[in-house]
This record gives C-alpha cells, structure tokens and sequence, in this order.
C-alpha cells in the first residue's frame, strides 16, 4: 500500500481491490499479487519527476473518475481523483465509495465531492504555507 499511497499513483486501483482480500485471500488473489509484482518489477524504471519548467495555462488541475457497481460482491462503485499542481500528479487516489451508488451520474457525483473535499484541504495546507488562493479547475470523465 505504501507504493500506491506514496509513489506509484498507476497501481492505486489494483492494491485497492487486492486489499479488500487481505484477510482471506484465495489462489486468484495470489495470482493477481505475482501479476503485480511482474509488472512493478518491469516498471522500476520509470518515476514522478518534478520542476519548475512547466508551462500549464492553470496552476492546479483535478481529475476525477468513478465506476457505477464496479464491485461485483456489494455493489459499491469505486471513485478515483488526481490533483496536479503545475503539470506534476501531488496527490491521487482510488477508493471503493462507502454506499451503493443508484446512477453513473450519483457515482461521478460523489467522486466530485470526494475531490472538492481534497483540494479545499490542499488549498488550506497551501495557505498555511503562505500561498494565495489559487484557482483549482476539476474534470470529471464521463
């Protein structure tokens, strides 16, 4: 999880659904963990860079995305949001949403919400620091 959460925004989605059999796994578990290990393992090459040489019209972008009952046991949708700040990924997740979801739309919604919630936060903690405000734009794919 310290992957996903701190450095490989690319595998959020997969150690999320292989967290959620941590407690009992099965054999499809184990094989989907060795999948994912052969593909961390083809990738340590690659890496976030961050500087200063970007040339983005706005300072913050946020995308987010989100399934309608993705997960097949209960149902639940899984929603996912990533912040950039001056053309670099600063903070990302995928997580299950904590109710069964009726609509695609309700899904995106509470997505949105999820990432309205992340840059306020970030836009405190920016403050705190002693930024301005700065304007934020959120795209949600359909």
């Amino acid at each position: 999880m310290y992957l996903a959460i701190s450095t490989r925004p690319d595998i959020a989605y997969t150690m999320g659904c292989l967290a959620r059999f941590s407690s009992n796994p099965g054999t499809a578990h184990e094989a989907a963990l060795n999948h994912l290990f052969r593909y961390l393992q083809g990738t340590q090459d690659l890496k976030l860079i961050y500087n200063g040489n970007v040339d983005e019209g706005e300072p913050f972008l946020t995308y987010t995305d989100a399934d309608h009952g993705g997960e097949p046991d209960s149902g639940k949708s899984t929603g996912g949001l990533m912040v950039r700040m001056g053309g670099r990924a600063v903070s990302w997740r995928s997580k299950l949403q904590p109710i069964v979801i009726l609509s695609t739309t309700e899904a995106e919604y509470v997505a949105a919400v999820e990432a309205g919630k992340e840059i306020k936060w970030m836009r405190s903690i920016l403050a705190e620091f002693g930024y301005p405000s700065m304007l934020i734009s959120i795209y949600s794919a359909h």
